[in-house]
């Protein structure tokens, strides 16, 4: 377990804000009623501005430069525009560099780190909104002890640079606390290391927010409290499937139920669940998982993602014996999750009297607030064959600013498609049928493509971010 000999209480840390912190190179901590500042500045004006900027009184406690570093990367990131965007070569002290960097990624809500190695550099890159941010340079000579420190803690060999290796690390300071999995690829020049961020935290996670529309909401719920039948959600990595589906299981979570989990990986723990970490190295996998809940009297199982026919067959049957089935599937749309699990082999009687909803999703980045700017819209930005289901006079550009790290973009948002299976539907999965795009008008539901071009429509987000969902249709 990673752990700072040195904390700070989260409240503490409010009482200033980032740019206070770094003018003065501080860090606040309540003693009583008057509030200490570690720092390494010996300016003698500064405890006069400081007691009449937050009207307390102020201690000063002169330390050494490596920790006030260390801490203010740590706690306060820099609102000027080389600390947000710039490349940087690490300034703290090496011993601490994984902390730091594992909790700055955490703050800026990234999803995974990738050290890489080359030639002549090394570089640490963090995924923000989807997008690759490099952050850091490192020197080449400093990067086997990084590699080696994160084998140490995720229970990997470090002799071992031939071969791929997996594991986990347990991670924790005074701020934050999950689980990271770990992945080490060797390449041509050394080995890269991808650590993948697993927030144990669920309490934001609601059924309610996770973007669906009304009608979309009313259809998802109806579908979901049924008693028994498969509900599957699709979409590529990284498009939020797992987020929707724990949204669900924490609107499931009853007292009077039992619910099964089989995952790869356990991405966040709901208490009142039972939650089971694949483990196909000793035959753990989907499959047995699956064979194994049957006896374990459940009321609702929860399957990571359907990968192949054993586990397709294992999810149809636990569903015709009684049982809701949830899962996730790779497919374009909605309606290519019925042609994937036919091509599979699941036979389509089977699937048409089991299936009660199915869901395609995608995160699309939306534009930041601050930056947005603005212009003409020109038709021929659109796909050559798509025609636009309305007219866009205006639309939005990015521009880029310190608060958004300069790429335009801030956050993400979920657009959905959701076909539930009526008994036209039915015979139309029974029937084999490819095209059903005439069955959705006539039932008011709404495209992928469809529910992305509101979204740039209303100068949320670009018709880059919407462009390959418009090239699908």
């Amino acid at each position: 377990m990673l752990n700072d000999v040195n904390t700070f209480n989260p409240s503490d840390l409010l009482l200033i804000n980032s740019d206070q912190a770094w003018h003065y190179r501080i860090i606040p901590q309540k003693t009583g009623m008057d509030i200490a500042v570690f720092t390494d500045n010996n300016n003698a004006l500064m405890k006069e501005e400081l007691e009449f900027l937050l009207d307390r009184t102020i201690k000063i406690k002169i330390t050494d430069t490596d920790f006030i570093n260390k801490h203010l990367h740590k706690h306060y990131p820099r609102a000027d525009k080389n600390e947000r965007s710039a490349i940087r070569t690490y300034t703290g002290s090496s011993d601490t560099f994984l902390n730091d960097l594992i909790s700055e990624a955490e703050r800026l809500k990234s999803s995974d780190i990738h050290m890489e190695v080359y030639e002549e550099r090394c570089r640490v890159r963090v995924r923000i909104d989807g997008q690759m941010v490099e952050r850091y340079k490192l020197e080449k000579s400093e990067y086997p002890a990084i590699i080696n420190k994160i084998k140490i803690f995720s229970g990997l060999d470090i002799a071992e640079k031939r071969l791929p290796q997996d594991g986990r690390i347990n991670y924790s300071d005074d701020l934050y606390k999950f689980d990271i999995r770990v992945s080490i690829l060797p390449t041509l020049h050394g080995e890269k290391i991808v650590l993948r961020l697993l927030s144990n935290d669920a309490t934001n996670i609601d059924i309610y927010k996770v973007g669906f529309e009304e009608a979309d909401l009313h259809y998802y719920l109806e579908s979901v409290n049924r008693p028994n039948g498969m509900i599957l959600i699709s979409g590529p990595t990284g498009s939020g499937k797992t987020t929707t589906l724990y949204a669900t299981l924490k609107f499931l979570n009853k007292e009077s139920r039992n619910i099964l989990t089989i995952e790869d990986p356990v991405e966040y723990t709901l208490e009142g669940i039972n939650q089971v970490q694949l483990k196909e190295s000793i035959g753990l996998t989907f499959p047995v998982a699956l064979r194994t809940f049957l006896r374990q009297d459940p009321d609702i199982i929860m399957v990571g993602e359907i990968r192949d026919v054993d586990t397709a067959s294992m999810a149809i049957r636990a569903s015709l014996t009684g049982h809701l089935v949830l899962s996730t599937i790779h497919t374009n749309s909605a309606w290519g999750t019925v042609s994937r699990l036919i091509d599979m082999g699941v036979p389509s009687f089977l699937l048409a009297n089991t299936l009660n909803i199915t869901v395609a999703q995608r995160l699309l980045r939306t534009l930041c607030p601050k930056c947005k700017n603005k212009k003409p819209f020109d038709a021929k930005l659109y796909p050559r064959k798509f025609k636009p289901y309305y007219n866009v006079s205006e639309h939005y550009v990015t521009t880029g600013c310190d608060d958004c790290y300069h790429t335009g973009y801030k956050g993400r948002k979920a657009v959905y498609e959701i076909i539930p299976i009526d008994i036209g539907l039915e015979d139309k999965i029974k029937s084999n049928a490819f095209d059903i795009t005439a069955d959705l008008k006539e039932r008011n539901i709404k495209t992928l493509a469809e529910n992305a071009f509101l979204l740039f429509s209303s100068g949320e987000t670009t018709i880059e971010e919407i462009y390959p969902l418009l090239f699908n249709y």
